[in-house]
């Protein structure tokens, strides 16, 4: 298994470089296979998700297809891949950002009653609660 760090995962969804996004485009397309995947960590997941909303202006429904498009690519492993299908869920249903989908459903695989938050936004999610 090869592990990823956001910048391949933003050149391989973004196509914004030539010569980054070529190689990337080489990696997920040619080399990984369902035998010797990539691996995302939760970590690499929220940083690109981050970047694409910060640096490229994606909004809440373009960022809930990347996720899509990474899920549904079958040479990669995603940590934690349903509290992260979960929280593309809650992003694509405009419940909530990304990230605090997340916090709230590996706080509920964990055995959380609730996660307890001062995020006016993230309180509508399931899962949280004001503090």
């Amino acid at each position: 298994m090869i592990g990823f760090d956001t910048n391949v995962v933003v050149r391989y969804l973004t196509q914004d470089d030539p010569q980054q996004s070529r190689r990337a485009t080489q990696i997920f397309g040619h080399q990984l296979t369902t035998v010797e995947p990539g691996f995302l960590s939760v970590v690499t997941m929220v940083e690109t998700l981050w970047v694409l909303g910060r640096a490229y202006g994606f909004i809440g429904q373009e960022i809930a297809a990347a996720v899509e498009l990474l899920l549904q690519t079958d040479v990669l492993v995603i940590e934690n891949e349903r509290e992260v299908f979960t929280a593309m869920i809650a992003l694509n249903l405009g419940r909530g950002d990304f990230a605090d989908a997340l916090i709230a459903a590996l706080g509920a695989k964990a055995g959380c009653a609730c996660t307890l938050t001062f995020d006016h936004k993230a309180v509508r999610l399931s899962g949280f609660h004001a503090a």
